[in-house]
């Protein structure tokens, strides 16, 4: 039985007495099962407010995980480095720590060469820099002796 049956019943076992309508007893009687009735009515719709609200909460959070998949998600990575674990994935992905929040990113060559992204967690602008050579060649001789187009020598 719900609270409104309850004080509905209450209600009935009142009016079920006969009581003498002019005895301040008999009003104060009325009145406390006025107040319980209108008290479990507003009881009855905050509960199916709350109800509502949390079937929006559960559909909310499925969509919210959908979207997480969609945007988190490297289609091309798939040792899982998404869910915290180090980047397994073949040569041609790397893995960045992002500095301010920790989150470990594994991405692939072609997102590396675009100079920039942002961190998926934090949103913080991760900026990639590659050297070059003095001569200006992409040896990648790291300004090593080395290099093979010999651009050291020249310095």
């Amino acid at each position: 039985m719900t609270i409104k049956e309850k004080a509905a019943y209450v209600k009935g076992l009142l009016s079920g007495m006969e009581l003498d309508e002019s005895k301040k007893e008999t009003k104060i009687l009325k009145a406390i099962i006025d107040w319980m009735e209108e008290a479990s009515g507003t009881i009855n719709d905050i509960d199916e407010d709350v109800s509502d609200i949390f079937d929006e909460m559960e559909a909310l959070d499925e969509d919210l995980a959908d979207l997480e998949d969609l945007i988190y998600e490297d289609d091309d990575c798939t040792c899982g480095c998404h869910d915290g674990n180090k980047c397994s994935c073949e040569d041609d992905f790397y893995e960045v720590t992002c500095p301010t929040c920790g989150e470990h990113i594994c991405f692939s060559e072609e997102t590396l060469l675009d100079d920039e992204m942002n961190c998926p967690k934090c949103g913080e602008l991760l900026e990639f820099d590659f050297d070059e050579c003095d001569c200006g060649s992409e040896c990648d001789c790291d300004y090593d002796d080395t290099c093979e187009c010999e651009c050291h020598d020249e310095d």
